[in-house]
Protein backbone atom coordinates (compact mmCIF):
# COMPACT_ATOMS: atom_id res chain seq x y z
CA UNK A 1 0.00 0.00 0.00
CA UNK A 2 1.30 3.30 -0.75
CA UNK A 3 1.61 6.24 0.93
CA UNK A 4 0.66 9.78 -0.49
CA UNK A 5 1.81 12.48 1.23
CA UNK A 6 -0.72 14.97 1.42
CA UNK A 7 0.60 18.76 0.15
CA UNK A 8 0.70 21.44 3.26
CA UNK A 9 -1.67 23.67 3.78
CA UNK A 10 -1.18 27.41 2.47
CA UNK A 11 -1.77 29.40 6.09
CA UNK A 12 -4.75 31.44 5.82
CA UNK A 13 -2.75 34.80 5.55
CA UNK A 14 -1.39 33.69 2.91
CA UNK A 15 -4.51 32.51 1.14
CA UNK A 16 -5.84 35.89 1.99
CA UNK A 17 -3.11 37.88 0.59
CA UNK A 18 -3.63 35.76 -2.75
CA UNK A 19 -6.59 36.37 -2.70
CA UNK A 20 -6.86 40.30 -2.51
CA UNK A 21 -4.00 40.59 -4.59
CA UNK A 22 -5.19 37.66 -7.61
CA UNK A 23 -6.46 40.41 -9.65
CA UNK A 24 -6.10 44.11 -8.06
CA UNK A 25 -4.41 46.63 -10.27
CA UNK A 26 -2.33 49.33 -8.28
CA UNK A 27 -2.27 51.78 -11.01
CA UNK A 28 -6.29 51.66 -10.79
CA UNK A 29 -8.04 54.31 -8.22
CA UNK A 30 -9.87 51.91 -5.96
CA UNK A 31 -13.58 52.61 -6.40
CA UNK A 32 -16.37 51.18 -7.93
CA UNK A 33 -18.33 53.66 -9.09
CA UNK A 34 -15.67 56.12 -10.81
CA UNK A 35 -17.62 59.03 -9.92
CA UNK A 36 -16.87 58.79 -6.38
CA UNK A 37 -14.42 60.71 -4.94
CA UNK A 38 -11.23 59.02 -2.55
CA UNK A 39 -11.13 60.70 0.93
CA UNK A 40 -7.50 60.93 2.18
CA UNK A 41 -7.60 61.24 5.96
CA UNK A 42 -4.51 63.07 7.16
CA UNK A 43 -2.94 63.20 10.42
CA UNK A 44 0.54 65.32 11.60
CA UNK A 45 2.42 64.64 15.18
CA UNK A 46 5.72 66.71 15.19
CA UNK A 47 8.54 64.85 16.75
CA UNK A 48 11.60 67.60 16.74
CA UNK A 49 12.69 70.63 14.48
CA UNK A 50 16.62 69.40 13.75
CA UNK A 51 17.86 72.35 11.86
CA UNK A 52 17.16 76.02 10.90
CA UNK A 53 19.01 77.23 8.28
CA UNK A 54 18.67 81.28 7.28
CA UNK A 55 21.34 81.19 4.50
CA UNK A 56 19.36 78.67 2.72
CA UNK A 57 15.99 79.80 3.84
CA UNK A 58 14.97 76.34 5.18
CA UNK A 59 14.01 74.05 8.34
CA UNK A 60 14.62 70.66 8.66
CA UNK A 61 11.92 68.87 10.55
CA UNK A 62 10.94 65.11 11.81
CA UNK A 63 7.25 64.25 11.95
CA UNK A 64 5.33 60.90 12.08
CA UNK A 65 2.76 61.15 9.07
CA UNK A 66 -0.20 59.09 8.92
CA UNK A 67 -2.53 58.47 5.84
CA UNK A 68 -6.26 57.03 5.93
CA UNK A 69 -8.36 56.12 3.40
CA UNK A 70 -10.32 52.97 1.94
CA UNK A 71 -10.16 50.79 -0.62
CA UNK A 72 -13.38 49.03 -1.77
CA UNK A 73 -11.10 46.55 -3.49
CA UNK A 74 -9.25 45.23 -0.08
CA UNK A 75 -12.35 44.03 2.21
CA UNK A 76 -13.20 40.40 2.85
CA UNK A 77 -14.79 38.47 5.46
CA UNK A 78 -12.85 38.00 8.62
CA UNK A 79 -14.31 34.89 9.38
CA UNK A 80 -13.49 33.31 6.06
CA UNK A 81 -9.72 34.00 7.12
CA UNK A 82 -9.57 32.44 10.39
CA UNK A 83 -10.40 35.94 11.66
CA UNK A 84 -7.69 37.93 10.79
CA UNK A 85 -9.06 41.36 10.77
CA UNK A 86 -6.02 43.09 9.28
CA UNK A 87 -3.11 42.76 7.48
CA UNK A 88 0.19 44.24 6.12
CA UNK A 89 0.66 44.84 2.56
CA UNK A 90 3.81 45.42 0.47
CA UNK A 91 3.03 49.91 -0.25
CA UNK A 92 4.30 49.12 -3.98
CA UNK A 93 1.37 46.37 -4.43
CA UNK A 94 -1.90 48.40 -3.98
CA UNK A 95 -2.82 51.77 -4.87
CA UNK A 96 -1.43 54.64 -2.69
CA UNK A 97 -2.30 58.45 -3.01
CA UNK A 98 -0.01 60.69 -4.93
CA UNK A 99 -0.22 63.46 -1.84
CA UNK A 100 2.50 65.43 -1.40
CA UNK A 101 4.13 68.45 0.43
CA UNK A 102 4.07 71.61 -1.47
CA UNK A 103 6.71 72.84 0.45
CA UNK A 104 9.22 69.93 -0.17
CA UNK A 105 12.82 70.29 -0.59
CA UNK A 106 14.90 67.40 0.34
CA UNK A 107 14.10 64.15 1.85
CA UNK A 108 16.35 63.89 3.91
CA UNK A 109 16.94 60.73 6.21
CA UNK A 110 13.59 59.02 6.11
CA UNK A 111 13.73 55.47 6.91
CA UNK A 112 11.77 53.08 4.38
CA UNK A 113 8.67 51.91 5.56
CA UNK A 114 7.48 49.29 2.58
CA UNK A 115 4.45 47.96 4.32
CA UNK A 116 1.08 49.38 4.88
CA UNK A 117 -1.78 48.21 6.86
CA UNK A 118 -5.65 47.18 5.49
CA UNK A 119 -8.40 45.64 7.85
CA UNK A 120 -11.65 43.96 6.90
CA UNK A 121 -13.56 46.96 5.96
CA UNK A 122 -10.56 48.48 3.19
CA UNK A 123 -9.23 50.99 5.16
CA UNK A 124 -5.93 51.11 4.67
CA UNK A 125 -3.24 53.34 7.32
CA UNK A 126 0.07 54.58 5.97
CA UNK A 127 1.70 55.35 9.25
CA UNK A 128 5.86 56.45 8.52
CA UNK A 129 8.15 58.54 10.28
CA UNK A 130 9.21 61.33 7.71
CA UNK A 131 12.58 63.37 7.74
CA UNK A 132 11.97 66.40 5.74
CA UNK A 133 13.36 69.61 4.25
CA UNK A 134 11.07 72.62 3.74
CA UNK A 135 11.59 75.82 2.11
CA UNK A 136 10.44 78.30 4.79
CA UNK A 137 10.57 82.13 4.73
CA UNK A 138 12.57 82.87 7.92
CA UNK A 139 12.48 86.07 9.54
CA UNK A 140 16.27 86.29 11.92
CA UNK A 141 15.72 90.01 12.53
CA UNK A 142 15.06 89.56 15.69
CA UNK A 143 17.82 86.69 17.10
CA UNK A 144 17.78 85.04 19.29
CA UNK A 145 14.24 86.14 20.44
CA UNK A 146 12.79 85.24 17.35
CA UNK A 147 9.95 83.40 16.03
CA UNK A 148 9.04 80.97 12.68
CA UNK A 149 6.15 80.09 11.02
CA UNK A 150 6.75 77.44 8.42
CA UNK A 151 4.27 75.70 6.74
CA UNK A 152 3.67 72.14 5.18
CA UNK A 153 1.07 72.05 2.52
CA UNK A 154 -0.42 68.86 1.30
CA UNK A 155 -1.91 68.37 -1.99
CA UNK A 156 -2.71 65.77 -4.52
CA UNK A 157 0.30 66.21 -7.04
CA UNK A 158 -2.21 65.37 -10.24
CA UNK A 159 -5.77 64.23 -9.02
CA UNK A 160 -8.30 67.29 -8.50
CA UNK A 161 -11.44 67.19 -5.60
CA UNK A 162 -13.27 65.14 -7.30
CA UNK A 163 -10.77 62.12 -7.94
CA UNK A 164 -8.79 62.54 -4.90
CA UNK A 165 -10.34 64.98 -1.55
CA UNK A 166 -8.16 65.78 1.96
CA UNK A 167 -9.58 65.89 5.15
CA UNK A 168 -8.06 66.25 8.59
CA UNK A 169 -8.16 62.55 10.52
CA UNK A 170 -8.12 64.97 14.17
CA UNK A 171 -9.95 67.94 15.19
CA UNK A 172 -7.59 70.73 14.34
CA UNK A 173 -7.48 71.98 18.40
CA UNK A 174 -5.99 68.46 18.85
CA UNK A 175 -4.00 69.00 15.90
CA UNK A 176 -2.90 72.23 17.23
CA UNK A 177 -2.29 71.53 21.02
CA UNK A 178 -0.46 68.09 20.66
CA UNK A 179 2.54 67.96 22.31
CA UNK A 180 3.55 64.53 23.36
CA UNK A 181 6.01 63.72 21.06
CA UNK A 182 7.44 66.86 20.58
CA UNK A 183 11.13 66.74 22.01
CA UNK A 184 10.86 69.98 24.05
CA UNK A 185 14.24 69.89 25.76
CA UNK A 186 16.31 71.54 22.54
CA UNK A 187 16.56 74.85 21.07
CA UNK A 188 13.08 75.26 19.46
CA UNK A 189 9.65 75.38 21.68
CA UNK A 190 6.72 74.20 19.78
CA UNK A 191 4.15 77.01 20.49
CA UNK A 192 1.25 75.25 18.21
CA UNK A 193 0.44 73.74 15.09
CA UNK A 194 -3.25 75.39 13.44
CA UNK A 195 -4.52 73.74 10.28
CA UNK A 196 -6.29 74.32 7.79
CA UNK A 197 -8.72 73.07 4.75
CA UNK A 198 -9.22 74.81 1.47
CA UNK A 199 -9.55 74.15 -2.27
CA UNK A 200 -7.76 76.14 -4.90
CA UNK A 201 -8.96 76.56 -9.07
CA UNK A 202 -6.46 75.78 -11.16
CA UNK A 203 -6.89 74.70 -15.02
CA UNK A 204 -10.85 74.82 -14.61
CA UNK A 205 -10.02 72.25 -11.69
CA UNK A 206 -10.14 72.33 -7.68
CA UNK A 207 -7.68 70.83 -6.01
CA UNK A 208 -7.88 70.03 -2.15
CA UNK A 209 -5.40 71.76 0.23
CA UNK A 210 -4.38 71.03 3.87
CA UNK A 211 -1.54 72.58 5.43
CA UNK A 212 0.04 72.80 8.40
CA UNK A 213 1.70 76.07 10.13
CA UNK A 214 4.42 74.80 12.47
CA UNK A 215 4.70 78.01 15.48
CA UNK A 216 8.17 77.90 17.03
CA UNK A 217 9.53 79.66 19.18
CA UNK A 218 13.70 80.13 19.68
CA UNK A 219 15.19 79.93 23.24
CA UNK A 220 17.47 82.75 24.10
CA UNK A 221 19.26 81.66 26.82
CA UNK A 222 22.10 80.67 25.53
CA UNK A 223 22.58 83.31 23.12
CA UNK A 224 22.26 85.73 25.81
CA UNK A 225 24.19 84.07 28.18
CA UNK A 226 27.56 83.22 25.54
CA UNK A 227 26.93 86.86 23.39
CA UNK A 228 25.33 89.95 25.01
CA UNK A 229 26.25 89.38 28.90
CA UNK A 230 30.29 89.26 27.62
CA UNK A 231 29.52 91.76 25.20
CA UNK A 232 28.05 93.78 28.03
CA UNK A 233 30.55 93.59 30.05
CA UNK A 234 33.25 95.01 28.01
CA UNK A 235 31.03 98.20 27.05
CA UNK A 236 30.60 97.96 31.11
CA UNK A 237 34.75 97.84 31.44
CA UNK A 238 34.99 100.45 28.51
CA UNK A 239 32.71 102.85 30.51
CA UNK A 240 34.92 102.35 33.62
CA UNK A 241 38.08 102.91 32.27
CA UNK A 242 37.46 106.42 32.08
CA UNK A 243 38.06 106.94 35.47
CA UNK A 244 41.54 106.56 34.88
CA UNK A 245 43.94 109.66 34.70
CA UNK A 246 44.00 111.34 32.13
CA UNK A 247 47.63 112.44 32.05
CA UNK A 248 48.94 108.76 32.33
CA UNK A 249 49.29 106.14 29.53
CA UNK A 250 47.46 103.76 30.84
CA UNK A 251 43.78 104.83 29.80
CA UNK A 252 44.63 104.57 25.97
CA UNK A 253 46.88 101.38 26.83
CA UNK A 254 43.90 100.00 28.21
CA UNK A 255 41.02 100.90 25.83
CA UNK A 256 43.17 99.25 22.96
CA UNK A 257 43.27 95.81 24.95
CA UNK A 258 39.74 96.09 25.33
CA UNK A 259 39.18 96.72 21.59
CA UNK A 260 41.67 93.98 20.93
CA UNK A 261 39.65 91.50 23.21
CA UNK A 262 35.88 92.78 21.84
CA UNK A 263 37.39 91.78 18.44
CA UNK A 264 38.76 88.60 19.03
CA UNK A 265 35.68 87.49 20.86
CA UNK A 266 33.45 88.45 17.60
CA UNK A 267 35.08 86.36 15.83
CA UNK A 268 35.14 83.74 17.71
CA UNK A 269 31.55 83.66 17.97
CA UNK A 270 30.60 84.04 14.45
CA UNK A 271 29.54 80.38 14.11
CA UNK A 272 27.04 81.35 16.83
CA UNK A 273 24.98 84.45 14.80
CA UNK A 274 22.50 83.16 12.20
CA UNK A 275 24.01 83.46 7.92
CA UNK A 276 20.93 85.69 6.04
CA UNK A 277 21.31 87.27 2.67
CA UNK A 278 18.12 88.83 3.16
CA UNK A 279 18.73 91.34 6.40
CA UNK A 280 21.15 91.54 9.09
CA UNK A 281 19.79 90.37 12.43
CA UNK A 282 19.60 93.19 14.93
CA UNK A 283 22.11 90.98 17.27
CA UNK A 284 24.86 91.64 14.37
CA UNK A 285 23.96 95.24 14.12
CA UNK A 286 24.56 95.82 18.01
CA UNK A 287 27.75 94.04 17.59
CA UNK A 288 28.41 96.55 14.78
CA UNK A 289 27.74 99.74 17.22
CA UNK A 290 29.39 98.31 20.18
CA UNK A 291 32.74 98.18 18.56
CA UNK A 292 32.25 101.50 17.01
CA UNK A 293 31.55 103.32 20.39
CA UNK A 294 35.16 101.21 21.53
CA UNK A 295 36.66 103.35 18.59
CA UNK A 296 34.85 106.33 19.18
CA UNK A 297 36.07 106.03 23.01
CA UNK A 298 39.53 105.48 21.95
CA UNK A 299 40.02 108.11 19.60
CA UNK A 300 37.96 110.97 22.05
CA UNK A 301 40.96 109.46 24.71
CA UNK A 302 43.68 109.97 22.19
CA UNK A 303 42.74 113.51 21.51
CA UNK A 304 42.34 114.81 24.87
CA UNK A 305 45.39 113.36 25.63
CA UNK A 306 47.36 114.97 22.36
CA UNK A 307 45.57 118.12 23.44
CA UNK A 308 47.00 118.15 26.93
CA UNK A 309 50.53 117.56 25.84
CA UNK A 310 50.10 119.46 22.90
CA UNK A 311 49.37 123.05 25.82
CA UNK A 312 52.16 121.39 28.51
CA UNK A 313 54.92 122.34 25.88
CA UNK A 314 53.19 125.80 24.74
CA UNK A 315 53.17 126.70 28.13
CA UNK A 316 56.61 126.04 28.86
CA UNK A 317 57.94 127.78 26.27
CA UNK A 318 56.15 131.00 27.37
CA UNK A 319 57.50 130.34 30.78
CA UNK A 320 61.11 130.79 29.79
CA UNK A 321 60.52 133.64 27.67
CA UNK A 322 58.34 135.41 30.94
CA UNK A 323 61.64 134.49 32.60
CA UNK A 324 63.96 136.34 30.20
CA UNK A 325 61.62 139.04 30.06
CA UNK A 326 61.27 139.68 33.95
CA UNK A 327 64.85 139.93 35.04
CA UNK A 328 66.01 142.77 37.23
CA UNK A 329 67.44 145.53 35.15
CA UNK A 330 66.03 149.20 33.78
CA UNK A 331 66.68 151.94 31.41
CA UNK A 332 70.58 153.37 32.20
CA UNK A 333 72.97 152.32 34.81
CA UNK A 334 71.12 151.52 38.00
CA UNK A 335 71.93 150.24 41.17
CA UNK A 336 71.87 146.74 42.76
CA UNK A 337 69.16 148.30 44.64
CA UNK A 338 67.39 149.04 41.29
CA UNK A 339 67.25 145.54 40.44
CA UNK A 340 65.90 144.08 43.67
CA UNK A 341 62.69 147.09 43.09
CA UNK A 342 62.53 145.54 40.03
CA UNK A 343 61.86 142.06 41.55
CA UNK A 344 58.85 143.72 43.30
CA UNK A 345 57.03 144.99 40.44
CA UNK A 346 56.57 141.40 38.86
CA UNK A 347 53.25 139.93 38.17
CA UNK A 348 52.51 137.36 40.01
CA UNK A 349 49.39 136.42 37.81
CA UNK A 350 51.52 135.16 34.77
CA UNK A 351 50.61 138.30 32.61
CA UNK A 352 54.45 138.77 31.71
CA UNK A 353 54.66 142.18 29.15
CA UNK A 354 57.96 142.64 27.16
CA UNK A 355 59.37 146.18 27.25
CA UNK A 356 62.35 146.63 25.10
CA UNK A 357 63.94 149.37 27.11
CA UNK A 358 64.33 147.03 30.43
CA UNK A 359 66.23 144.29 28.66
CA UNK A 360 69.45 146.72 28.04
CA UNK A 361 69.36 148.22 32.00
CA UNK A 362 69.33 144.48 33.37
CA UNK A 363 72.41 143.49 31.17
CA UNK A 364 74.02 146.62 32.21
CA UNK A 365 72.69 146.37 35.97
CA UNK A 366 74.16 142.62 35.66
CA UNK A 367 77.90 143.41 34.57
CA UNK A 368 77.89 146.12 37.61
CA UNK A 369 77.53 143.80 39.71
CA UNK A 370 79.91 141.04 37.98
CA UNK A 371 82.59 143.96 38.49
CA UNK A 372 81.97 144.22 41.65
CA UNK A 373 84.86 142.82 43.93
CA UNK A 374 82.44 142.84 46.81
CA UNK A 375 81.10 139.16 48.25
CA UNK A 376 77.89 140.91 48.90
CA UNK A 377 76.89 142.37 45.75
CA UNK A 378 77.86 138.56 44.62
CA UNK A 379 75.65 137.58 47.26
CA UNK A 380 72.57 139.74 46.26
CA UNK A 381 73.50 138.45 42.80
CA UNK A 382 72.54 134.68 42.96
CA UNK A 383 69.45 135.58 45.72
CA UNK A 384 68.21 137.57 42.82
CA UNK A 385 68.60 134.41 40.21
CA UNK A 386 67.21 132.07 42.62
CA UNK A 387 63.88 134.11 43.02
CA UNK A 388 63.37 134.54 39.31
CA UNK A 389 63.63 130.46 38.96
CA UNK A 390 61.47 129.77 41.28
CA UNK A 391 59.22 132.32 39.79
CA UNK A 392 59.65 130.20 36.61
CA UNK A 393 59.14 127.07 38.08
CA UNK A 394 55.57 128.34 39.78
CA UNK A 395 54.67 129.63 36.86
CA UNK A 396 54.67 126.80 34.83
CA UNK A 397 53.79 124.30 37.54
CA UNK A 398 50.07 126.92 37.77
CA UNK A 399 49.89 127.04 33.80
CA UNK A 400 49.75 123.26 33.37
CA UNK A 401 47.50 122.47 36.41
CA UNK A 402 45.06 124.92 34.94
CA UNK A 403 45.53 123.34 31.86
CA UNK A 404 44.93 119.73 33.10
CA UNK A 405 41.72 121.32 34.65
CA UNK A 406 40.58 122.44 31.37
CA UNK A 407 41.12 118.73 29.67
CA UNK A 408 39.92 117.06 32.77
CA UNK A 409 36.28 119.08 32.30
CA UNK A 410 36.50 118.54 28.18
CA UNK A 411 36.79 114.60 28.94
CA UNK A 412 34.35 114.62 31.40
CA UNK A 413 32.04 116.81 29.30
CA UNK A 414 32.87 113.98 26.18
CA UNK A 415 32.53 111.13 28.49
CA UNK A 416 28.53 111.86 29.99
CA UNK A 417 27.36 112.55 25.98
CA UNK A 418 29.35 109.18 25.23
CA UNK A 419 27.41 107.47 28.50
CA UNK A 420 24.34 108.96 27.40
CA UNK A 421 24.52 107.79 23.48
CA UNK A 422 25.66 103.98 24.89
CA UNK A 423 22.84 104.10 27.55
CA UNK A 424 19.83 105.17 24.73
CA UNK A 425 20.95 102.78 22.28
CA UNK A 426 21.13 99.83 25.09
CA UNK A 427 17.64 100.46 26.51
CA UNK A 428 16.08 100.72 22.90
CA UNK A 429 17.71 97.55 22.24
CA UNK A 430 16.54 95.89 25.36
CA UNK A 431 13.13 97.04 25.03
CA UNK A 432 12.62 95.42 21.65
CA UNK A 433 14.21 92.25 22.50
CA UNK A 434 11.96 92.28 25.62
CA UNK A 435 8.83 93.08 23.59
CA UNK A 436 9.95 90.37 21.56
CA UNK A 437 10.23 87.98 24.24
CA UNK A 438 6.91 88.22 26.06
CA UNK A 439 5.39 88.66 22.87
Amino acid sequence: MLCISEKPKRSALNQLTRTLLRKYDCGVRPVRNWTSSTTVSIDLILQSVLDVDGKTQSITISIWYRQIWTDEFLVWDPEEFDGINEISLSSDAIWVPDVIVSEFVDGGKSPLIPYIYVNSSGSVKNYRPMQVVLACSLEMYAFPFDKQNCSLTFRSWLHSVKEIDLTLWRSAEAIANDKREFMNDGEWELLSIPSRYWQIHQDNTDFAHIQFNVLIRRRPLLYVVGLLIPSIFLMLVDVISFYLPLDSGIRIAFKISILLGYTVFRVNMMDELPATAVRTPLIGVFFVVCMALLMLSLIKSILVVKLLHHSEKEVRQMSVSACLLDKYGSAGHESVLTSIKTLDHINTSRDYELEPSLLDGDLLSLNEIQDAPSGAEWLLQELVSLRLALSQDDSESSAQADWLTLCSRLDCFLFRVYLLVLVLYTSTLLLLWASWSFA
